[in-house]
């Protein structure tokens, strides 16, 4: 069974005074929620240790790809944060030595951003074990629960407004 914080078994409690209140469905939320909040904790102690937070962790990723670099705007429009954001985790990567900013080639007035070797590196190393410790998380899984996992949360998550205005179905 999954330890739900406090603030969740209070809710509970009460709503269990409430006949009318649907505990169980309540429940089953608040696991979820508490599920999400480990996995963010688990992933900040593993990226930790690297001087890397999960949006440095994302920006290293897309910069592995990009052979030629991109620019800070590419960056955020990939990673979907703001430009202020990105600009402040290139700050912090570029001070630990993964990432330079250099000028375009073409453009001097424009920036691009690329891996420094040793940001390639542990770019290079820390995707491939992100993604194992990720994976090993459903592993004992087998394919047909995973995806009535995964038709199951979809389900719940058309049911949220940001589900609804994925699907097109949110009010105007």
């Amino acid at each position: 069974m999954i330890t739900l914080e406090r603030k969740y078994a209070a809710l509970l409690a009460r709503a269990a005074a409430d006949d009318a209140a649907p505990v169980e469905e309540m429940r089953l939320c608040f696991e979820v929620l508490a599920l999400a909040a480990a996995i963010d904790r688990d992933c900040a102690a593993r990226l930790g240790p690297h001087g890397l937070s999960e949006g440095k962790f994302v920006l290293l990723f897309l910069l592995e790809d990009a052979e030629d670099g991109l620019s800070p705007h590419e960056l955020a429009d990939r990673a979907g944060v703001t430009r202020g954001t990105v600009t402040g985790l290139l700050d912090g990567l570029e001070r630990a030595g993964f990432v330079r900013r250099l000028s375009h080639d073409e453009d001097r007035r424009r920036l691009v951003v690329r891996l420094t070797p040793e940001g390639r590196r542990l770019a290079k190393d820390l995707i491939a074990e992100h993604g194992r410790w990720i994976g090993s998380l459903f592993s004992d899984l087998s394919g047909e629960e995973r995806a009535v996992l995964s038709r199951l949360l979809a389900r719940a998550f058309e049911r949220t407004g940001t589900g609804a205005e994925a699907d097109g179905r949110a009010e105007a």
